[in-house]
C-alpha cells in the first residue's frame, strides 16, 4: 500500500535523502585534511625525531591548545615536529618566538613534550 497522506510521503523523502547523505559521505572516505594528517603521522612515525631529551630548542608558536593535564600548553614545531611546551607565560601568544627544553616523546615518538625556557 503506498501512502497518500503528503506529510508522510514527505517525511519518508526526508528521511531517504539523509540515508543517502551519510552512505554517500562513509563510501567517499576521509576527507582531505584527515588524509594530510594520517599521512603526516604515518611519516613522522619512520623517521627519527629531529629533537632530543634535555636539549633546548627555539621555535615559533602555532597555537595555544588545553593539554591533557588541563593547563594551556604553546604547540610548535621543529623541523615539522610537533613539541607540546608546558608551563608557558601567561601572556604568550601564536607567532611568538620560544625557547623550550624538551623533556619526553609521546609513546610513537611522533610529538615531544617540552617545557618553557623563554621567549626569544
Amino acid at each position: 500500500m503506498i501512502p497518500s497522506d503528503p506529510i508522510l510521503v514527505g517525511a519518508v523523502a526526508v528521511i531517504a535523502v539523509l540515508v543517502l547523505l551519510v552512505l554517500f559521505r562513509r563510501l567517499r572516505g576521509p576527507s582531505g585534511d584527515a588524509r594530510e594528517s594520517k599521512r603526516a603521522h604515518e611519516a613522522a612515525q619512520e623517521r627519527e625525531p629531529p629533537v632530543k631529551i634535555g636539549e633546548t630548542y627555539e621555535f615559533g608558536v602555532t597555537e595555544l591548545t588545553d593539554h591533557h593535564s588541563g593547563e594551556e600548553v604553546a604547540v610548535g614545531k621543529v623541523e615539522g615536529f610537533v613539541v607540546f611546551t608546558e608551563d608557558i607565560p601567561s601572556d604568550l601568544s601564536p607567532g611568538d618566538v620560544i625557547r623550550a627544553k624538551v623533556l619526553s616523546f609521546n609513546e610513537g615518538r611522533t610529538s615531544a613534550d617540552a617545557t618553557f625556557v623563554t621567549k626569544a
